[in-house]
């Protein structure tokens, strides 16, 4: 089931509306800051409505709104697209910042050879399908009710493109799922003019990093591992959206950015 609630802050939502899945984690979070702030009317979506008003009541501007639903559910994407165009406006922009990393009971990643079908089917299910189902709604929208500079943003991974070393077999792989749809979804967009691209976070200060480096000195010690020298913040990859969603970014469809401090280069 969706819930919509409208937050009271003020705001200039000619920049139009953007709906970011994901959306209470610290990345989603700051990107919905960072949207806000270019004067877009953020649609906050999570699997924890209370969360997601929280973050739609912290935004600059008014208009904001909390919307719950599991992007691996076909019919709860449905419902939410039509909430978004029915109680919103139609969506300019869509950021599938929702993500999955599953580890062992005993909190290590599980190696290919013990790694569950069920394990493999729920990360396929957030991090590859959710983007399918979430692809699919909009440019089902948009064909209905065409905007203007459309975007559509996925969330792939430096661990996709090197087989990270931190990372389950089954995130690779869907992580990797999302690089080829991303261009595939980019080429059926660009005759109406939407731009699709991803963005692949290398070693970013969050929850689910830190989950993986538990012991003393870890976050050090990897960090020394990147040219730049340092962790990536959520502030970084919020920018990397920012640009992808903006009107500067237009002639850019089917390619990622990588925001990783060199940790991996191409």
């Amino acid at each position: 089931m969706t819930h919509a609630t409208p937050t009271e802050t003020s705001m200039n939502s000619d920049a139009g509306v953007a709906v970011v899945t994901g959306a209470a984690g610290g990345i989603g979070a700051e990107i919905c800051g960072k949207l806000a702030d270019r004067g877009m009317r953020v649609v906050v979506c999570d699997l924890d409505l209370e969360r997601a008003r929280a973050v739609a009541g912290r935004l600059a501007g008014q208009g904001h709104v909390a919307l719950a639903f599991d992007v691996s559910d076909e019919q709860q994407v449905r419902d939410a697209f039509d909430t978004v165009e029915e109680q919103v406006g139609p969506a300019r922009a869509v950021v599938c910042a929702a993500g999955l990393l599953l580890f062992e009971s005993n909190g290590e990643r599980p190696l290919i050879k013990n790694t569950t079908l069920d394990i493999w089917e729920k990360s396929f299910a957030v991090n590859a399908r959710g983007v399918f189902l979430c692809g699919r709604a909009y440019l089902n929208k948009r064909e209905q009710a065409p905007v203007a500079d459309g975007r559509f943003v996925t969330f792939s991974s430096v661990a996709a493109q090197l087989g990270g070393y931190r990372s389950s077999a089954s995130y690779i792989a869907a992580k990797s799922a999302v690089l080829g749809f991303t261009k595939a979804l980019a080429r059926e967009a660009a005759h109406m003019g939407i731009t699709v691209n991803s963005v692949a976070p290398g070693l970013i200060d969050t929850d689910m990093l830190r989950s993986t480096l538990t012991s003393g000195g870890a976050m050090q010690a990897t960090a020394a591992n990147i040219p730049l020298g340092r962790i990536g913040t959520v502030q970084d990859v919020a920018s990397a959206v920012d640009y992808l969603v903006s009107k500067e970014a237009g002639y850019i469809t089917g390619s990622v950015i990588d925001v990783n401090g060199g940790y991996r280069m191409q």
